[in-house]
């Protein structure tokens, strides 16, 4: 075989190798190109696990003296109050005594008292359900001559498990995910293929609208997979 034969077999066989490659590449390129993008959910409905419950109280009149030692009866008798219906003495504090001079700033016609002193004795506990059992104990308080300005709402429940939840929570949701991907795929009659892109969304936690110590817990992750 001369140089000549030879030297043409070489470009033939460099050209045919070089277009098989930039097949592949080109078919490579397709294929990542076709990608689908999904979404997965996992809610939890949980309860509270600790509650701060301020109750609030207030005394008025015009001897600061004398008022401050009805406030102090008052908070005694409503720190006993709760012990009764079984909190702890520990779990128990009382806020900074607020004092308002009622004749400082009136329109029209002057208070009847000049001061009104107030506080709170704040419940923190885990007992979250005996503070819910306990959320209309205004009428019980009012028998013993103790006011609350408290509202329900003022309660403060808090989750503190959300750490032991998250595993679990995103595995469901790209388990979720997943399954939407593959039926997307079914549907467009090829193969799901691997995970392109992932991103975890923010975990919500919401009260419940009429049970404020239920929780509910929700999570949304996006991934992107390939299609081939």
């Amino acid at each position: 075989m001369n140089k000549s034969i030879f030297s043409a077999l070489l470009i033939a066989v460099g050209i045919a190798v070089g277009g098989l490659f930039i097949y592949l590449g080109i078919h490579q390129m397709a294929y990542h190109d076709r990608a689908v993008t999904v979404k997965g959910l996992s809610q939890r409905t949980v309860q509270a696990d600790y509650v701060v419950w301020p109750l609030k109280f207030s005394v008025s009149g015009n001897d600061l003296t004398a008022l401050s030692k009805q406030l102090s009866e008052v908070e005694q008798t409503a720190r006993q109050f709760f012990i009764n219906k079984g909190f702890k003495a520990e779990d128990m504090s009382l806020s900074n005594v607020e004092i308002e001079n009622n004749w400082a700033n009136y329109y029209e016609r002057r208070p009847e008292y000049n001061y009104t002193i107030s506080c709170s004795l704040i419940i923190s506990t885990a007992d979250v359900e005996r503070v819910v059992s306990n959320q209309g104990c205004q009428a019980e308080l009012l028998a013993q001559g103790v006011i609350l300005n408290s509202y329900s709402w003022n309660t403060n429940y808090q989750y503190n498990g959300l750490s032991d939840l998250k595993p679990e929570m995103i595995e469901e949701a790209t388990k979720n995910a997943r399954a939407v991907a593959q039926k997307f795929a079914d549907d467009a009659q090829c193969s799901l293929g691997s995970i392109r892109n992932a991103s975890q969304g923010q975990f919500s936690v919401d009260n419940d609208d009429n049970q404020p110590w239920i929780k509910h817990v929700r999570v949304v992750t996006t991934v992107d997979y390939y299609l081939k």
